[in-house]
């Protein structure tokens, strides 16, 4: 996975240490244990969470172009938000999937 600076670069100045632990421990070090767990699965599992509750800001869209980028495909993507909907709300995934649809229609028109 490609070096995450987003806290540094959103909140450095005035949270530096969130920013460090969001760059480099989460990100660093949590999202770097492949041998445990694939960055697919961390993907699929990170976007079910958020939605779950209730995040449906730009976190969520990043996530899910993320899984994108590591080989979730829309149909999964789709099939993993229609499971999650019985379990985090019916809301939550009409929410996400209006996000997945233009994350994954942004690949099919490019």
């Amino acid at each position: 996975m490609e070096k995450v600076t987003a806290g540094r670069e959103q909140l450095g100045s005035f949270a530096p240490k969130f920013a460090e632990l969001n760059d480099d421990v989460l990100f660093g070090e949590v999202w770097a244990r492949e041998s445990e767990l694939s960055v697919r699965y961390r993907c699929i599992v990170t976007v079910t969470a958020l939605m779950a509750k209730g995040i449906l800001d730009s976190s969520l869209q990043y996530h899910i172009e993320n899984a994108k980028r590591n080989g979730v495909t829309a149909q999964e993507m789709a099939e993993i938000l229609t499971h999650a909907a019985f379990y985090a709300g019916w809301p939550n995934a009409w929410a996400a999937f209006r996000m997945a649809k233009e994350v994954y229609a942004e690949a099919a028109s490019a």
